[in-house]
């Protein structure tokens, strides 16, 4: 696989391994930073956030994406006073679950649905800047 990710910090990378899909979480992270770069919302900041790996676009255009693993599924975490989860539930009924009003639930036993997720992506990292676009 060819990467436009930079070089993973170590500490993110740690965390990313102690999780119980690493290989799932390091394609989701892929995908975070080519949207990054299609969205012009790169380069990231990517850091930890309470302990998971935390994505944060530049030029103040998106909100912080966050990444979580459990046994079952990814979950890709935003803010949760955006309206970004009750968008994505009308705009992907069916194609993810959902965790109330911060996460999207991306199973690990499917493949990835790279298309909707790539479109989950680019509405965070540009959530301020299509916000002022709509007002």
């Amino acid at each position: 696989m060819t990467t436009t990710a930079p070089t993973i910090p170590g500490a993110v990378a740690a965390a990313i391994d102690a999780t119980p899909a690493p290989a799932r979480l390091l394609q989701i992270r892929e995908l975070i930073h080519e949207t990054a770069i299609a969205t012009d919302t790169a380069p990231l900041e990517e850091t930890l956030k309470w302990g998971q790996p935390a994505y944060l676009p530049a030029k103040r255009a998106g909100t912080t994406i966050r990444l979580g693993a459990t046994p079952g599924h990814c979950a890709l975490y935003v803010h949760c006073q955006t309206t970004l989860v009750n968008d994505y539930r009308e705009r992907f009924p069916t194609e993810f679950a959902y965790e109330g009003n911060r996460a999207v639930l991306i199973p690990h036993d499917k493949p990835l649905n790279s298309d909707a997720l790539s479109q989950v992506i680019a509405a965070a990292l540009t959530y301020h800047r299509n916000k002022k676009v709509r007002a």
